[in-house]
Protein backbone atom coordinates (compact mmCIF):
# COMPACT_ATOMS: atom_id res chain seq x y z
CA UNK A 1 0.00 0.00 0.00
CA UNK A 2 1.50 3.32 -0.98
CA UNK A 3 1.33 6.62 0.90
CA UNK A 4 -1.55 8.04 -1.09
CA UNK A 5 -3.71 4.93 -0.62
CA UNK A 6 -2.99 4.86 3.10
CA UNK A 7 -3.86 8.54 3.44
CA UNK A 8 -7.13 7.98 1.55
CA UNK A 9 -7.92 5.03 3.81
CA UNK A 10 -7.48 7.25 6.88
CA UNK A 11 -9.54 10.12 5.48
CA UNK A 12 -12.34 7.75 4.37
CA UNK A 13 -12.65 6.31 7.87
CA UNK A 14 -15.21 8.82 9.13
CA UNK A 15 -17.84 7.98 6.52
CA UNK A 16 -17.01 4.27 6.22
CA UNK A 17 -17.65 3.68 9.94
CA UNK A 18 -21.09 5.27 9.52
CA UNK A 19 -21.76 3.13 6.46
CA UNK A 20 -20.74 -0.04 8.32
CA UNK A 21 -23.25 0.81 11.05
CA UNK A 22 -26.01 1.62 8.54
CA UNK A 23 -25.51 -1.58 6.54
CA UNK A 24 -25.32 -3.62 9.73
CA UNK A 25 -28.73 -2.30 10.78
CA UNK A 26 -30.19 -3.11 7.36
CA UNK A 27 -28.77 -6.64 7.22
CA UNK A 28 -29.90 -7.42 10.76
CA UNK A 29 -33.41 -6.07 10.03
CA UNK A 30 -33.20 -3.43 12.73
CA UNK A 31 -34.50 -0.76 10.35
CA UNK A 32 -36.75 -3.22 8.51
CA UNK A 33 -40.46 -3.81 8.84
CA UNK A 34 -40.08 -6.04 11.91
CA UNK A 35 -37.84 -3.48 13.56
CA UNK A 36 -36.03 -3.74 16.86
CA UNK A 37 -39.19 -2.69 18.70
CA UNK A 38 -41.10 -5.87 17.84
CA UNK A 39 -41.80 -7.64 21.09
CA UNK A 40 -41.58 -11.39 21.31
CA UNK A 41 -43.79 -13.36 23.63
CA UNK A 42 -43.92 -16.93 24.77
CA UNK A 43 -41.28 -19.46 23.82
CA UNK A 44 -39.74 -17.16 21.15
CA UNK A 45 -38.78 -14.65 23.82
CA UNK A 46 -36.80 -17.25 25.75
CA UNK A 47 -34.85 -18.66 22.80
CA UNK A 48 -31.23 -17.56 22.42
CA UNK A 49 -30.63 -14.71 20.01
CA UNK A 50 -27.82 -14.81 17.47
CA UNK A 51 -25.07 -12.41 18.52
CA UNK A 52 -22.95 -12.54 15.40
CA UNK A 53 -22.95 -10.21 12.46
CA UNK A 54 -21.14 -12.68 10.22
CA UNK A 55 -23.35 -14.60 7.82
CA UNK A 56 -23.11 -18.32 7.19
CA UNK A 57 -22.69 -19.73 3.68
CA UNK A 58 -26.35 -20.77 3.66
CA UNK A 59 -27.51 -17.28 4.70
CA UNK A 60 -25.37 -15.66 1.99
CA UNK A 61 -26.85 -17.95 -0.68
CA UNK A 62 -30.38 -17.05 0.44
CA UNK A 63 -29.79 -13.29 0.22
CA UNK A 64 -31.16 -11.13 -2.56
CA UNK A 65 -28.78 -9.41 -4.97
CA UNK A 66 -29.07 -6.13 -3.09
CA UNK A 67 -28.36 -7.79 0.25
CA UNK A 68 -25.32 -9.58 -1.22
CA UNK A 69 -23.99 -6.30 -2.55
CA UNK A 70 -24.56 -4.63 0.82
CA UNK A 71 -22.91 -7.52 2.66
CA UNK A 72 -19.82 -7.41 0.41
CA UNK A 73 -19.55 -3.65 0.96
CA UNK A 74 -20.04 -4.17 4.70
CA UNK A 75 -17.18 -6.68 4.88
CA UNK A 76 -14.85 -4.49 2.77
CA UNK A 77 -15.54 -1.34 4.79
CA UNK A 78 -15.31 -3.25 8.07
CA UNK A 79 -11.80 -4.43 7.13
CA UNK A 80 -10.81 -0.88 6.18
CA UNK A 81 -12.11 0.47 9.49
CA UNK A 82 -10.23 -2.18 11.48
CA UNK A 83 -6.97 -1.40 9.69
CA UNK A 84 -7.29 2.33 10.31
CA UNK A 85 -8.19 1.77 13.96
CA UNK A 86 -5.07 -0.39 14.38
CA UNK A 87 -2.79 2.42 13.13
CA UNK A 88 -2.78 4.14 16.52
CA UNK A 89 -0.98 1.12 18.00
CA UNK A 90 2.09 1.99 15.91
CA UNK A 91 2.42 5.56 17.21
CA UNK A 92 4.53 6.42 20.25
CA UNK A 93 3.84 10.15 20.30
CA UNK A 94 0.54 11.52 21.69
CA UNK A 95 0.78 14.47 19.31
CA UNK A 96 0.79 12.13 16.31
CA UNK A 97 -2.13 10.21 17.77
CA UNK A 98 -4.10 13.46 17.98
CA UNK A 99 -3.32 14.21 14.33
CA UNK A 100 -4.37 10.68 13.34
CA UNK A 101 -7.61 10.96 15.32
CA UNK A 102 -8.41 14.29 13.69
CA UNK A 103 -7.70 12.84 10.25
CA UNK A 104 -9.99 9.90 11.07
CA UNK A 105 -12.74 12.39 11.90
CA UNK A 106 -12.31 13.92 8.45
CA UNK A 107 -10.78 17.20 9.59
CA UNK A 108 -8.73 19.15 7.07
CA UNK A 109 -5.10 20.09 7.69
CA UNK A 110 -6.17 23.67 8.28
CA UNK A 111 -8.72 22.71 10.93
CA UNK A 112 -6.24 20.34 12.59
CA UNK A 113 -3.69 23.16 12.68
CA UNK A 114 -6.24 25.51 14.26
CA UNK A 115 -7.16 22.82 16.79
CA UNK A 116 -3.52 22.25 17.78
CA UNK A 117 -2.40 25.87 17.49
CA UNK A 118 0.38 25.22 14.95
CA UNK A 119 0.77 26.05 11.28
CA UNK A 120 -0.85 23.89 8.64
CA UNK A 121 2.55 23.36 7.04
CA UNK A 122 3.83 21.85 10.28
CA UNK A 123 0.75 19.61 10.43
CA UNK A 124 1.42 18.56 6.84
CA UNK A 125 5.02 17.67 7.70
CA UNK A 126 3.96 15.69 10.77
CA UNK A 127 1.28 13.89 8.77
CA UNK A 128 3.76 12.97 6.03
CA UNK A 129 6.26 11.69 8.60
CA UNK A 130 3.53 9.65 10.28
CA UNK A 131 2.37 8.07 7.00
CA UNK A 132 6.00 7.36 6.04
CA UNK A 133 6.38 5.62 9.40
CA UNK A 134 3.29 3.48 8.69
CA UNK A 135 4.60 2.56 5.24
CA UNK A 136 7.98 1.56 6.67
CA UNK A 137 6.28 -0.82 9.07
CA UNK A 138 4.30 -2.27 6.14
CA UNK A 139 2.19 -4.68 8.21
CA UNK A 140 -0.98 -3.75 6.41
CA UNK A 141 -2.83 -6.20 4.18
CA UNK A 142 -1.99 -5.90 0.51
CA UNK A 143 -5.50 -6.93 -0.56
CA UNK A 144 -6.67 -3.32 -0.17
CA UNK A 145 -4.91 -2.46 -3.41
CA UNK A 146 -5.78 -3.68 -6.86
CA UNK A 147 -2.10 -3.98 -7.76
CA UNK A 148 0.27 -5.65 -5.33
CA UNK A 149 2.44 -2.61 -4.66
CA UNK A 150 4.87 -2.22 -1.81
CA UNK A 151 5.20 0.77 0.47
Amino acid sequence: MNKHQLQELIYNYHWQIKEVDRISRILNNIDGPQGAGTAQYGIEATLPKPNTKEKSKHEIDAMSRREKRLYERYMRFKENVEVVESLADYLENDFNQIILDCMMEGMSLRSIAAHLGISRYKVGELKDEMIDHFCQICHFPQHFTKEKSTC
